[in-house]
């Protein structure tokens, strides 16, 4: 069976950003500290009225080309993983491989998933990559939560940002891909939805309607991440013959600091191991992963980070953890 390996990794975000000072100045009881101590977030980049997830993961896809001296034409698969597509149809994953110019040889395939999205996509990639058929996949993460967010849910508009991230997958790279562990529990649909704008129930003009908006039960949500996670990194572990000693870095998804903290103290991980790098991005959703995993090794460089794992959870609820290893091709 062919190996997979994580090749390279590209970013881009919005140009617009909202700072914890913005929102305190629109909500005067959200003080802008108490922002930053309670969920670690100091700014978020939001996409512009008129850039959707296509322009965003455009650009991030072009960003790897070019950071990485890549051959378009090499590529053979691109996974767009998204919850805010530009349409009902087409499948942005085809915008996005027109924008760009990618060889019209090259599939294109969107995967609706949330915040374990970086998680489901790499295993994805990884398979195809193990078929024998597929040589270099580019999962793309984008996502626009923040154009589903109330105007006045100062909740969610103090951790919600926007960005994309692409990353090569290939069959020789810096770190291999291990096997993954995966899991869904779909009576937790409820509590992180937008219950308009499907045909179940079309999203209409009316701005009161809070159903046309992301609705969050956090409670519920910090209930299920601290329950779920540590049961799906020890399963991970074990199938890839590792222990909690053995990862030199932990990389979660960053839904906020309160939860990171917990989890990471419930689970006695040394907290020079575990990644929090969300101060300047805020939830970015499927793409917080490669983000931290991408500004951690820039800010720490000397840090051993020969195994890594990362573990995803969230909307669905659906939740992942997939294991790491760098070598040295």
């Amino acid at each position: 069976m062919m190996k997979s390996y994580i090749k390279a990794i590209s970013t881009y975000f919005p140009k617009n950003i909202l700072t914890n000072d913005s929102i305190s100045a629109q909500f005067p009881e959200w003080n802008s500290e108490k922002i930053l101590q309670k969920i670690g977030i100091e700014q978020r980049h939001i996409a512009q009225k008129d850039e959707c997830a296509s322009d965003m993961a455009a650009q991030a896809v072009r960003n790897l080309i070019e950071e990485h001296h890549l051959d378009k034409n090499a590529i053979d698969f691109l996974l767009l993983c998204t919850q805010t597509p530009d349409h009902i149809l087409p499948t942005t994953a085809c915008i996005v491989q027109d924008k760009v110019g990618l060889p019209t040889s090259c599939a294109a395939l969107d995967i609706n998933q949330g915040c374990s999205g970086y998680i489901y996509g790499l295993s994805v990639a990884s398979s195809l990559i193990a078929s024998g058929n597929f040589s270099n996949v580019v999962l793309v993460t984008v996502d626009t939560y923040t154009k589903y967010i109330h105007p006045k849910d100062k909740g969610n508009l103090s951790i919600f940002g926007d960005a994309a991230t692409a990353t090569l997958i290939s069959t020789e790279g810096s770190y291999r891909i291990g096997k993954p562990t995966l899991g869904t529990d779909g009576a937790g649909a409820e509590n992180l939805i937008i219950r308009n704008g499907g045909t179940r129930s079309p999203r209409n003009e009316n701005p009161d309607d809070l159903d046309n908006f992301v609705d969050m039960k956090g409670g519920k949500i910090f209930n299920f991440i601290v329950k779920s996670t540590p049961e799906v990194v020890s399963k991970n572990l074990e199938i890839n013959n590792l222990e909690m000693k053995d990862i030199d870095l932990f990389i979660f998804h960053q839904a906020n600091t309160h939860i990171l903290n917990k989890v990471c103290e419930d689970m006695q991980i040394p907290q020079e191991k575990f990644v929090i790098e969300m101060r300047y991005y805020g939830n970015t959703i499927s793409s917080t992963i490669p983000i931290a995993f991408l500004d951690h090794l820039r800010k720490y460089p000397q840090k051993a980070r020969k195994r890594l794992q990362f573990v995803g959870f969230g909307v669905g609820y659906s939740w992942g953890a997939i294991c790491l290893e760098e070598e040295n091709n």
